[in-house]
């Protein structure tokens, strides 16, 4: 005669998951890399004479900076004024011993035009004397020429604006021809060497060698004494043949101006040897999808929520793999909800919920409950044990 507790019905709610909306968009595919700033010209300086440094400038050191044509030092030129001297001297007398045999060429055609004995012959117009003497003008010249260009090497001038890497000589050393004096690094454009591969090139507009602009931007990226700088630079050409160890192809990015030697062109100076991140500007795509990488399931497809809150699989297009995110190209509609959270047990057609969706209401009653879905679940309870009875 016990009375009966009742019984209550409890539908267990659906799982709550998180979905991002599908809006496709217009982007430009970026290909990431890294590589060490180097610069684009890099030349030994050598002494084209011998002889004693006389003179270096003041920012002849590691470091130091000089413009085009300017003087880096200077080697004793007394040897080399006297040379030009002497050349110079030569050079006046075999041009005296022309103007000498010109004439007397001159006086010996009027004297044998005068005596009326037929056509002249070449000895006595002194031909082969006047031919003798033009030769030795040319050679006088080209002495006076060479004495001068080695008076002028006596000063070594920088072939381009950089900087001084080496320092290899200094004030009161004696150089031989073909000492080397220094190392000098261009300062106007420095060079980058990124390693791409056969993916990333179908991502990129690889510049060819008639191209001279419309060249693909790049972000620099490095971080300097704990705080992260950017610089602009151009993809320009690629080196145009694989590497035989690692079997990528290296394409070339230049920074113009990466001391600022030009002005403010960047915020912070790019120093030659800094490893930097690279973003280059590729390929440009239209409706397309960006979703997160975690969203893919393990056959490669996307959940995806329709009107009635259920979970329907989409095959899906992959355009990119990036780190974090996939590029789709197919599959996906402007308006779908995509399946952000992970599901271990997710079928077709299964009830989700969406947040800021209701949960169903809890139902009592006496009777059996009832159910009306496929994930309804009825729980009884009772406090009393009916072994007992």
């Amino acid at each position: 005669m016990r009375p009966q507790l009742p019984k209550r019905s409890m539908e267990r709610p659906a799982a709550l998951v998180e979905v991002q909306e599908v809006v496709p968009e217009n982007l430009n595919l970026a290909v990431q890399g890294q590589g060490n700033v180097m610069p684009k010209h890099t030349t030994s300086l050598v002494t084209q004479v011998s002889g004693q440094v006389i003179e270096i400038a003041p920012n002849f050191n590691n470091g130091g900076f000089f413009k085009e044509g300017e003087v880096l030092l200077r080697i004793d030129p007394s040897d080399y004024e006297v040379a030009l001297q002497n050349a110079a001297a030569n050079l006046a007398q075999a041009q005296a011993t022309l103007a000498e045999e010109s004439a007397r060429a001159r006086v010996a055609k009027e004297e044998w035009e005068s005596l009326e004995l037929g056509e002249i012959p070449s000895l006595g117009l002194r031909e082969p004397q006047v031919a003798s003497a033009v030769a030795g003008v040319k050679s006088a010249e080209a002495a006076y020429a060479k004495a001068k260009r080695d008076l002028e090497r006596t000063e070594v001038r920088a072939p381009f604006d950089g900087l001084l890497q080496n320092k290899n000589v200094d004030l009161g050393q004696y150089v031989n021809l073909g000492s080397q004096v220094g190392q000098l690094l261009g300062t106007k454009v420095a060079e980058i060497r990124v390693p791409l591969s056969d993916r990333d090139l179908a991502y990129l507009n690889l510049p060819d060698f008639s191209q001279n602009d419309a060249f693909p931007q790049v972000q620099l990226s490095s971080n300097v004494a704990g705080q992260t700088y950017h610089w602009q630079g151009h993809l320009v050409r690629s080196e145009g043949i694989l590497d035989n160890n690692s079997r990528v192809i290296y394409g070339v990015v230049e920074v113009d101006d990466p001391y600022n030697r030009q002005g403010q062109t960047h915020p912070q100076v790019l120093r030659f040897g800094r490893f930097v991140q690279l973003d280059i500007e590729g390929k440009f795509v239209e409706n397309v999808v960006r979703i997160p990488r975690f969203a893919l399931t393990i056959d490669g497809n996307v959940w995806v929520v329709d009107d009635e809150r259920r979970l329907q699989r989409r095959s899906v297009s992959i355009l990119r793999q990036e780190e974090n995110d996939l590029v789709i190209s197919d599959g996906l509609q402007r308006g779908d909800k995509v399946v952000l959270t992970q599901l271990s047990n997710a079928l077709p057609s299964m009830k989700v919920r969406l947040p800021g969706d209701p949960l169903p209401q809890q139902m009592e009653g006496s009777g059996a409950a009832e159910s009306s879905e496929d994930e309804t679940e009825v729980v009884v309870s009772s406090d009393t044990d009916d072994a007992g009875e």
